[in-house]
């Protein structure tokens, strides 16, 4: 247990640079690498590529990914990414579980690829994927990229039998736009480059952190968070080395929250070191950054455990690369400047932890609680279990909207020319309401319609007892199900005697049902038709308009 654990009331380490897929934070970006990911994995074989810089969150994004693997996809995690083409092939049979012939008059490579190939084709037979995960991409070398093209040509007459997912940092791109390696960069079925958090995002991480480690209130107040952000520049592995530091140095003198001027004196307490406080006096933050970034090196390099550190290397010598000395050059303008010297005023505390998922708000609206979600897959699972129906319109007007009346995620641009996920929780003829992790979001119907990009996923109730019911079709419960439904919108109603047959008496009646609702009257009861009765009849069905009645058709 950490030394602060206890003084916090955590029930574990919040910031620890160990990669635990139950801390990821699910930001619009990391929910978006997520589907990207899963749409590479649903295609019939090929690459895919998960990229971004030191500390943004590739190996924990990649271990979530993988624990939301259905059972029936096998996984072969290669984590040395210097291996030669024949200690890689073998590490991939080593992790499926592929015995080699003891001896053999062929060469290893061959023996691992005929093996390798003979255990895909059993797997695929027997309705099994098969993935190969590779680390530090970045560092595999031409001949290795070379065999794992060769080794994504394993077919059979229909179907390619291997995904290949390749992760690491923006030089596996540049590796890739070479014109040698143009075959394998053909076969690239999907892709994501992960940036840093957002500013925005980055007050979002530390209280996510900190609640799943069991804080019960915010620790950070809002100063320390901008000068988080501007120390880091949002990378989410510096993030986690300087709140460590921060909340030992709370810890040490006694204080329950942490201000931006703790977070600057926090060195004081780690590195045992004395500095004169004074306007330049932030300059122990750039020691304290470097301190981070030799950490991040010796570990991206040995990993994070101290005892793989050989002895001769263990010392914090390393050569910083132009991107690492550019960061620290403006880091010491920073302190020079004083903009990350930034006073709290007088116990002013943070805002309690404020989570944003749109997919589990989307739930939420339904009074529905799940955990965070990462991708539509799970919005659909998760709405059979609970009895609802998940839709998704592409290419869809905001009329559509009015008349489906129900809360959905829409996808906005943002002025960075990303997409962002957003809960619309209310329409009318002038503005929308759009709920973010600040609260509630409310803009112009104009600027709604310049930004959407026309993407659509909502809920809607969809009773067990009924798909849809056409003329002539014969399903006693669904017909039972429809006429009490239709006694309790209209009193006077009398339930018709069918013989279990959807007959044209039933279907007059609904005609006249669907016209006095103002939606499509073609006499069929299908979705809207489902989504108008369960509105009239149960008022605590979640809806854009209020009281409005939506009078277009869908």
């Amino acid at each position: 247990m950490s030394i602060y654990q206890q003084y916090f009331a955590l029930n574990c380490e919040p910031f620890s640079i160990v990669p635990d897929p139950g801390f990821l934070y699910p930001s619009s970006q990391h929910r978006q690498a997520v589907a990207h990911l899963k749409y590479g994995l649903d295609r019939e074989g090929g690459f895919v590529l998960l990229t971004g810089e030191v500390g943004t969150g590739k190996t924990t994004l990649t271990r979530t990914l993988l624990k939301r693997l259905p059972a029936h996809v096998r996984v072969a995690y290669v984590l040395n990414s210097t291996f030669e083409v024949t200690d890689v092939l073998a590490s991939i049979c080593q992790e499926l579980g592929i015995e080699l012939p003891k001896s053999s008059k062929t060469s290893l490579t061959k023996n691992c690829i005929d093996a390798l190939n003979s255990d895909l084709i059993e797997a695929h037979t027997g309705g099994k994927k098969t993935l190969v995960v590779i680390e530090e991409a970045q560092n595999l070398s031409p001949e290795v990229l070379e065999i794992l093209r060769l080794l994504s040509n394993l077919e059979t007459a229909t179907h390619k039998l291997l995904h290949i997912l390749l992760v690491g940092q923006p030089e596996l791109l540049e590796t890739l736009a070479q014109k040698d390696q143009r075959q394998l960069n053909q076969r690239v079925v999907a892709r994501f480059h992960l940036l840093p958090l957002a500013k925005s995002d980055v007050s979002n991480y530390v209280n996510h952190r900190l609640h799943h480690a069991g804080a019960n209130r915010a620790i950070f107040e809002n100063a320390a968070m901008t000068a988080l952000y501007k120390l880091t520049k949002g990378v989410p592995r510096l993030i986690n080395l300087i709140c460590h530091h921060a909340l030992l140095a709370a810890y040490a003198t006694g204080v329950k929250t942490v201000s931006a001027k703790l977070v600057k004196k926090a060195a004081v307490e780690i590195f045992d070191t004395q500095f004169v406080e004074n306007k330049s006096s932030g300059r122990w933050l750039v020691t304290l950054l470097l301190a981070g970034i030799l950490t991040v090196l010796v570990a991206d390099r040995y990993g994070s455990n101290e005892a793989d550190i050989p002895f001769e290397e263990a010392e914090p010598v390393v050569n910083l690369d132009s991107k690492t000395i550019e960061h620290t050059q403006a880091l010491f303008e920073l302190v020079e400047s004083e903009e990350i010297l930034i006073e709290p005023s007088e116990q002013v505390a943070a805002p309690p932890p404020t989570m944003n998922n749109p997919f589990s708000d989307l739930f939420a609206s339904w009074s529905i609680e799940v955990e965070p979600l990462f991708s539509e897959e799970e919005v659909y699972a998760l709405a059979t279990v609970n009895d609802l129906g998940a839709e998704k319109l592409t290419h869809t007007e905001v009329s559509k909207l009015i008349t489906i009346d129900r809360p959905g995620i829409v996808w906005i641009q943002e002025d960075n020319g990303r997409l962002k996920s957003y809960l619309l929780s209310a329409l009318d003829n002038e503005s929308v309401l759009l709920k973010t992790a600040a609260g509630e979001r409310r803009e112009s119907l104009e600027w709604f319609s310049d930004r959407w990009n026309g993407s659509y996923l909502y809920l809607w109730y969809r009773p067990s007892d009924i798909q849809s019911l056409r003329l002539g079709d014969k399903d006693l419960s669904a017909l039972n199900w429809l006429q009490s439904q239709l006694q309790l919108v209209d009193s006077h109603y009398l339930p018709l005697i069918t013989g279990g047959y959807y007959n044209e008496a039933v279907r007059d009646q609904v005609l006249a049902f669907q016209k006095q609702q103002g939606i499509r009257a073609d006499g069929v009861v299908g979705r809207q038709t489902v989504m108008k009765l369960n509105q009239l009849i149960n008022p605590s069905t979640p809806r854009l308009s209020g009281d409005q009645v939506a009078e277009d058709n869908i």
